[in-house]
């Protein structure tokens, strides 16, 4: 069996093997949407053939829409050239249940691959053949979040931008410079209007590809590379909207034993590869059956009827609502507890930590107890719903290959949002007390810990990236694990680190929460197993 055009013409053999097959006429549905696209997306990694090109499938298998999407790759080509053309733009979705079965399809949805390279003239020509079309509707994004930022960490402007400023809308490097310089092909066109939908997994994300794609407009306009009207053109939604969207679910990279279940069924072709620039991709995706994807309706030149695939749409406000109720509340604040825990506890995989009463517990305890008092409510989804689907299906899901390590990255610049909101409501409330939380001063406690290094047998382990490990690691290298100072000296080594808002989303000396801390931390100093034996103290007793 063979994931191709010519392979899929066997139907039967992918049908016998229990495959959901695509079930339109495909090539009818290409010629289609080469002549009139109403989507493309930029990012066409993991997340979008497990999410948004299989949402494309179901609208065609319902007869709802005739057309499909445009994908293209503005980072890394390798995608493109290796695993999606040879594939003829086919995939392999693996929807992995918490009840232990998985579900196969074929995704066939995606009518074109493009390569956004502004120097591939030919690639390059169709882009801008796609951004003349009437039609198109939306440019929706997964990049990354680091893939809107034109700056670097000292805030400086990343070499291809500022030589994309510098040069204007040819032959742009940089990713944002090529998407703005397509806009700007729009523009001259007529000035059609069109919505950018970044779904990223980042708080009001709209605003972020904005103000990217804006400085672009902004610097070409102040260099005369461009017509003064394009700047106007990106200022006006009734033209170029920008809407805010939450997107939820879980894509890890294609897992091996994944691999090992499709290889059973005789498909050839499955190596995963793993390109020049570190991108890890296959065949195949796997993902959680749990997907969000809630969107602002704001759109110039129509939306697609993605609500009949189970996509909301709904307002900026509910859009932001719904975000943080997940960020704040509901999701993220017990990922990262998992993850310094996880960590620290020797665990590689996130569904083995709740089959641990402790971290089951712990995690329930943030969401129900601590969380949920708090909780901002979106009217569209019930918190309480949502928190048990998350704490019953999704983290305990024992075929997601999710691990506490990938988790832990850049844990600094997630704290503020996933624990201080909490602690600012809590000062904010006339009827919460702040003293009542115990489980998150814990986990900041565990976070210190995790910082060391050392993890609760006392072996080294290999701390995850982030962007202020330099900064923090001086403070922990003070403490020696076994050796437990005093409650002064402790104060005095962490107080510098405990007063920084921009860590904690609060000053915890300000806020009562400064001894919980420290306790907490001078607990998991113990010795080896102090960890766990802080756990039990504190969460088996609630």
């Amino acid at each position: 069996m063979e994931l191709s055009k010519k392979g899929l013409a066997d139907r039967n053999t992918f049908e016998q093997k229990g495959y959901t097959l695509p079930q339109f006429d495909r090539e009818e549905m290409i010629a289609k949407t080469k002549k009139a696209p109403h989507w493309i997306h930029f990012g066409a990694g993991n997340i979008f053939r497990a999410f948004q090109a299989n949402v494309m499938q179901e609208l065609l298998n319902k007869g709802i829409m005739d057309t499909g999407l445009l994908v293209a790759e503005g980072f890394d080509y390798e995608i493109i050239e290796k695993m999606y053309r040879p594939h003829d733009d086919l995939s392999i979705l693996v929807t992995l249940k918490a009840d232990g079965s998985i579900e196969k399809t074929v995704v066939g949805s995606i009518a074109e691959s493009l390569i956004l390279d502004s120097h591939r003239e030919a690639e390059f020509a169709r882009l801008k053949e796609v951004f003349e079309s009437p039609s198109l509707q939306m440019a929706s994004f997964t990049i990354t979040e680091k893939g809107y930022s034109l700056v670097n960490g000292k805030g400086e402007l990343l070499p291809a931008v500022s030589a994309d400023f510098a040069n204007g809308p040819v032959r742009c490097e940089s990713y944002i410079g090529k998407v703005a310089s397509l806009l700007y092909h729009r523009y001259l066109y007529d000035k059609l209007p069109i919505a950018m939908v970044s779904m990223d997994n980042c708080s009001h994300n709209g605003d972020k590809l904005y103000t990217a794609i804006h400085s672009f407009a902004e610097q070409w306009t102040k260099n005369n590379l461009v017509r003064e009207g394009f700047l106007r053109y990106i200022e006006n939604p009734s033209l170029v909207s920008f809407p805010w969207t939450m997107i939820d679910k879980i894509t890890p990279r294609p897992d091996p034993k994944v691999e090992q279940l499709l290889l059973k069924d005789e498909i050839d072709g499955l190596s995963p590869i793993v390109t020049q620039k570190n991108t890890y991709v296959a065949p195949f995706v796997n993902a959680e059956e749990c997907q969000y994807l809630i969107i602002e309706e704001l759109f110039p030149n129509g939306r697609l009827p993605l609500d009949e695939a189970g996509i909301i749409y709904t307002d900026r406000e509910t859009v932001n609502k719904v975000e943080k109720m997940k960020v704040c509340t509901c999701l993220n604040p017990l990922h990262t507890a998992l993850a310094i825990f996880g960590c620290l506890l020797g665990y590689t995989l996130i569904s083995e930590e709740m089959k641990n009463p402790l971290l089951k517990k712990l995690v329930e305890t943030i969401g129900w107890k601590e969380g949920m008092p708090v909780v901002v409510n979106p009217g569209i989804l019930r918190p309480e719903d949502f928190l048990t689907e998350v704490l019953t299906v999704r983290i305990p899901n024992p075929f997601m290959p999710d691990t506490p390590q990938r988790i832990a990255t850049d844990t600094s610049q997630k704290l503020p949002i996933r624990f201080g909101e909490t602690i600012k409501a809590y000062q904010a409330s006339d009827t919460l007390n702040v003293a009542d939380l115990k489980m998150i001063p814990l986990v900041f406690a565990g976070w210190l810990r995790y910082l060391m290094g050392i993890d609760d047998t006392g072996a080294v382990f290999e701390r995850s990236p982030d962007p202020l490990l330099n900064d923090l690691t001086p403070y922990l290298t003070q403490f020696t694990l076994g050796v437990v100072p005093s409650p002064e000296d402790t104060d005095k080594i962490l107080s510098p680190l405990l007063h920084k808002k921009e860590i904690w989303g609060v000053d915890l000396y300000t806020c009562g929460l400064s001894d919980a801390v420290i306790s907490g931390f001078r607990e998991m100093l113990a010795g080896p197993g102090a960890v766990q034996k802080t756990l039990i103290k504190h969460v088996s007793i609630l």
